[in-house]
């Protein structure tokens, strides 16, 4: 399989409006691996990949719509401009002439053009059956049938489609490095403010774009979110897979996301529309789901392992170290260990036996991690000995729950024998 590009797409410095989108390609470390590039002067229509270094993988002459700018309105024979991306294939019958045997549906209007008050729908990615000539459709791309098939080979779902009035491209990175490492970090900051249930969410989303561009607007997407909110004592999100491009006046982020809170987990891919505020700052205007590009499940057990085996080793030393404070800080405050029914009771049941003798060895052997409908499940062999000369063995089982991005104890087992 061939070596896939990581690029992004510069904007340039913007001409007047009536003369187009001006977009220069670039190289970058959040870019998609491969991207279908539109050029409506030339009625070219590129894929481009990275194999050492950019190259173009296709190049197709390409007609679009009969009248000159960007899309404003149902029926005004334009081809948008901006970033959209290839959706499903057209299942039905497809008119010989106007659209050959194959054809793609966009994702236009995007939640900009909704913002921007544009109208109008089925924009596709289609064959031309009939005599090919250059701006010859109702705003659609088209290709000669055979070419149509062959760039079809490369197509997948949810690859980007830049459709600019001029484009070219550079091996260069780009200044929009920045530009692209600063949203890809928002978007960090976005799972952990999810996390955390704080007011700080919300200040990711800009109100007036969200508004406009989803049907139920911004307040009832916050009020929804304040439910769940208030209904769930955790929530975590894991982000993946981050990818960036910019638009005229804006850029998409897509992503994978692992959610998961009591008795859910889910995985889906996200499209982020951003745009600057007043102040400078990029804010989230508008959304769509995606399939995922991976299923994270995997990465977010790993990391989880990883964390509960941190846990463990920090609750072992805290026992050793009889450090009654440390300790108790591991449990929750109702946490359930045999007939011990709080952190409080936990901890000092533990002080009277460290008066009586102290621990002199806590063993802890290989953990097994799985979801819990309250967080996770960990076991593991427990081996004990203390001054004293007593010593057991025997399998122990914790449930963590979430907390504040740290781990607690709510339930501890244990069960003579290996």
């Amino acid at each position: 399989m061939r070596l896939l590009v990581i690029f992004t797409y510069i904007l340039c410095a913007a001409p007047a409006l009536a003369q187009g989108w001006v977009s220069t390609l670039s190289s970058h470390a959040y870019g998609p691996p491969r991207i279908v590039a539109v050029d409506k002067t030339s009625q070219t229509l590129v894929m481009l990949e990275r194999f050492s270094p950019l190259r173009e993988l296709l190049r197709f002459p390409c007609t679009t719509g009969q009248a000159d700018g960007d899309k404003l309105v149902e029926g005004d024979l334009r081809t948008p401009e901006g970033v959209y991306f290839i959706g499903q294939r057209i299942n039905w019958k497809l008119d010989w002439d106007l659209y050959g045997d194959l054809a793609y549906a966009l994702n236009y209007p995007n939640p900009v053009d909704r913002i921007k008050g544009k109208t109008g729908s089925g924009i596709w990615i289609h064959g031309r059956g009939k005599e090919f000539l250059p701006r010859d459709t109702q705003g659609c791309v088209a290709l000669k049938v055979p070419d149509m098939h062959d760039v079809a080979r490369e197509f997948v779902q949810g690859t980007p489609v830049i459709i600019a009035n001029d484009l070219t491209w550079t091996q260069e990175p780009g200044e929009e490095d920045a530009v692209a490492e600063v949203l890809a970090g928002q978007l960090r900051q976005w799972a952990r403010d999810w996390e955390s249930m704080s007011d700080a969410f919300f200040e990711h989303y800009d109100p007036v774009g969200m508004s406009l561009s989803e049907r139920n607007g911004f307040n009832s997407f916050k009020a929804h979110k304040k439910s769940v909110f208030a209904s769930k004592p955790w929530i975590e999100v894991m982000v993946d897979n981050i990818q960036a491009v910019p638009g005229p006046d804006y850029w998409v982020t897509w992503f994978d996301q692992y959610y998961r809170t009591t008795g859910l987990a889910t995985n889906t891919g996200k499209r982020f529309y951003w745009q600057r505020d007043d102040q400078g700052r990029w804010r989230i205007v508008g959304r769509e789901y995606t399939r995922p590009s991976e299923d994270l499940t995997p990465k977010y057990m790993a990391a989880k392992t990883e964390q509960s085996r941190e846990f463990v080793e920090a609750w072992r030393a805290a026992w050793l170290a009889m450090d009654a404070d440390a300790y108790s800080g591991f449990y929750a405050r109702g946490a359930v260990q045999g007939t011990r029914r709080s952190a409080a009771a936990i901890t000092e049941f533990k002080k009277t036996l460290w008066a009586r003798t102290a621990p002199v060895r806590l063993d802890i052997g290989e953990l097994t991690v799985s979801q819990h409908p309250l967080g996770l499940q960990v076991a593991f062999l427990q081996t004990f000995q203390d001054a004293s000369g007593y010593s057991d063995v025997g399998r122990k089982t914790l449930v963590l729950v979430p907390d504040g991005g740290a781990l607690k104890i709510e339930s501890e087992e244990w069960r003579q024998g290996r």
